[in-house]
């Protein structure tokens, strides 16, 4: 199963000029391959692009995702990670929507499909990604 990071499905809905093609390239090779998640927190980020929640569930259909409610031990791993990323000179005082999204591909053991992959690398290692080469 490969959860599919927030940054992806807005590159779609916002025709993104730099990222758009890689996103819909990758993400059509990864239905392809696989069954295609999203949680909650992605649900959230992406849903700041569409006008209604009947627009988002329209846009999201064309791709037949399945839902994955995020673990509580999902949750206990994001703080964790963001202890991390704050004891190394982060500036957030709330944990970031991409350490509950790694933090659950690293839980259920999910594949995670994104185009930032620097931050989930960092702090969740072991997480197999699906992500443009960093230079």
């Amino acid at each position: 199963m490969i959860l599919v990071d927030s940054n992806i499905l807005i590159d779609l809905s916002s025709n993104d000029p730099v990222w758009s093609d890689w996103s819909a390239s990758a993400l059509h090779a990864a239905m392809d391959a696989d069954v295609l998640a999203l949680n909650p927190i992605i649900y959230a980020e992406v849903s700041v692009r569409f006008r209604s929640m009947d627009d988002l569930e329209d846009a999201l259909e064309l791709f037949a995702f399945q839902r994955r409610a995020l673990p509580y031990e999902s949750a206990f791993l994001a703080g964790k990670a963001f202890t991390q990323y704050r004891r190394l000179g982060g500036a957030r005082t709330s944990p970031l929507p991409d350490f509950f999204i790694g933090a659950h591909a690293a839980v259920e053991g999910l594949t995670l499909l994104t185009r930032d992959p620097r931050r989930y690398s960092r702090y969740f290692p072991g997480v197999r990604l699906i992500a443009p080469e960093v230079p």
